[in-house]
């Protein structure tokens, strides 16, 4: 890189480390500032620093490589992401303002039982640590280490470090201001990659006429190994409402509102803003394939920024961009992770714990985490690209009994806490086996036809499965079971908390009308010219 690519790169760590320790200094030593931001964002703030939130580095790895090896399908998982926010927005943010809740397990609490609550959170803890986390990192530090030349160990802890301590320092509060800038640094540098590389090989249609017509379709065969319609259409939507409607790593964002129309216009503007990445993420894979056909999927986008294509400054600019991705991510899991430890566990055990005790709890827990994660490091290299697939699917197994059950509480009336956790452990069972048979060698399971099939079915089609059996164990072990006191619960779901909609002001109702309904025109366009 050349000099201004560095200066770029250091002042991207100057104004985002400035920032984070600005909008610490705003602080107030409560809960609802530490973990909520002071309840008060609007809907621009909401809805960048959730799309800064969702792309990480992975994304830039993962999206670009799938891209360079199949082509644009992958993009359908960002665009299906439109439909769950826009029932984030529409239906569930307004109940779960209504509840004054920190933590989405905290929701699930109320609507059936603390067990509910304490399996959740310990999952998503744990989910974050080996997931998120990890998979952050290896993805991070693999783009570093082809860009910089830093070794693994190095930019790990120079990334850890950092983010860490306007975390710890700032709270949500600066978590959520830096990922706003992190999500111009991140859209103009891959903004400016795509159109240098599109330059590069003239145009889309320049493009299209060096590879495959199928990587310009985005619906591929019911027996597509990776990507089969089946599953997009019916298996990536539940993904897609456990991750944006159930995962505290996401929602969190929403909870820090200032009220239902700012939240709400804030999942629109991210379901906009998710129309982006098939184009400034995905495309750039198709690009590297065109360009330099012996390119790794993995080494895609890395392959890519460090050609010929860019001049002084603007790789420095997309280099930014990307360590931008890789820290809003960060942050996001480490304030996630101490919000559930302190409010879902610490506060039961110290109930009359005043609110700066549980702040500092809070600050403790994120800086465990940080420590926990760096003493990790020598095992997160230890990663390759099979593991970082895999790591990818786990989701596929641990979301359809969330999702299933997060729906049914919402729109079943008498679903209770004991089908709830039926539901959730026998679905978890079922997922974890999934796990575990793919690490089996086939050979050796050829025989049993039921684990023989467990591991060959394509992992969005199991999520399908794995809903429908979530769904079915739920209602029957409800109906077997007390019904829940439906005053108790009113609030919690869909009937009840349609009152929540009255929040919002006429003018504005109309006005997210309007643009959801664009936004939807605009995707099926899309649909139309990538099928």
């Amino acid at each position: 890189m050349a000099s201004l690519d560095i200066f770029i790169i250091l002042l991207y760590f100057v104004v985002v480390m400035t920032a984070g320790f600005y909008y610490a200094r705003q602080k107030k030593e409560t809960t609802k500032d530490f973990f909520l931001a002071g309840r008060y964002l609007g809907w621009f703030v909401i809805g960048t620093s959730l799309f800064a939130t969702n792309i990480s580095s992975e994304h830039f790895v993962g999206l670009a490589g799938h891209g360079a090896t199949s082509g644009m399908a992958v993009g359908n998982f960002e665009w299906l992401a439109i439909f769950a926010l826009i029932l984030l927005g529409w239906i569930f943010a307004p109940i779960f303002l209504r509840a004054r809740i920190y933590t989405v397990p905290e929701f699930f609490g109320k609507r059936y039982n603390k067990a509910t609550q304490v399996y959740l959170s310990a999952l998503s803890i744990l989910a974050y640590v080996a997931t998120k986390i990890s998979v952050s990192l290896f993805a991070g530090g693999l783009l570093l280490h082809e860009l910089l030349g830093w070794d693994f160990y190095t930019s790990a802890i120079v990334m850890m470090a950092i983010t860490g301590i306007y975390t710890i320092v700032g709270g949500m509060r600066a978590v959520v201001y830096t990922s706003v800038i992190q999500a111009f640094f991140l859209i103009g540098g891959a903004l400016v990659l795509t159109l240098f590389g599109l330059k590069e090989v003239g145009g889309l249609s320049g493009l299209q006429a060096r590879l495959p017509a199928d990587f310009f379709t985005v619906f591929r065969p019911a027996d597509d190994p990776d990507f089969p319609w089946t599953g997009i259409v019916f298996g990536a939507p539940i993904l897609a409402i456990w991750y944006w409607c159930t995962d505290q790593y996401i929602v969190q964002r929403m909870l820090c509102a200032k009220d239902v129309c700012a939240a709400r216009s804030g999942a629109i503007l991210t379901g906009f803003l998710k129309l982006l990445p098939a184009f400034i993420l995905v495309l750039p894979g198709l690009i590297a394939a065109a360009l330099f056909p012996e390119t790794g999927g993995d080494q895609a986008y890395a392959v890519l920024l460090k050609s010929y294509l860019l001049p002084a400054g603007l790789k420095g600019l997309v280099f930014a961009g990307v360590l931008a991705a890789l820290m809003s991510s960060l942050a996001a899991s480490f304030i996630s992770i101490s919000t559930l430890f302190t409010m879902d566990f610490y506060r039961h055990f110290d109930p009359q714990a005043p609110e700066k005790k549980l702040v500092l709890v809070g600050r403790l827990t994120a800086t465990a985490i940080v420590a926990v994660s760096i003493l990790w490091i020598p095992l997160f290299k230890q990663l390759d690209s099979h593991l970082y697939i895999f790591l990818q699917s786990i989701q596929s197994y641990i979301s359809p009994p969330i999702a299933a059950v997060f729906l049914l509480g919402i729109f079943f009336r008498r679903g209770n806490g004991k089908g709830a956790m039926w539901a959730l452990v026998l679905g978890g069972l079922i997922g974890l086996a999934r796990i575990m048979v793919e690490w089996m060698d086939p050979a050796n399971i050829a025989d049993i036809s039921l684990l023989f099939w467990l591991r060959e079915i394509n992992y969005l089609h199991f999520a399908i499965y794995l809903f429908v059996f979530s769904i079915l164990i739920m209602i029957t072990a409800s109906l077997l079971s007390e019904a829940p006191f439906y005053s108790r619960i009113r609030e919690l779901t869909f009937s009840g908390g349609v009152a929540a909609y009255a929040l919002d002001s006429a003018r504005g109702k109309r006005f997210n009308w309007m643009i959801s309904a664009t936004l939807v025109v605009v995707l099926f366009g899309l649909w139309g010219v990538f099928s």
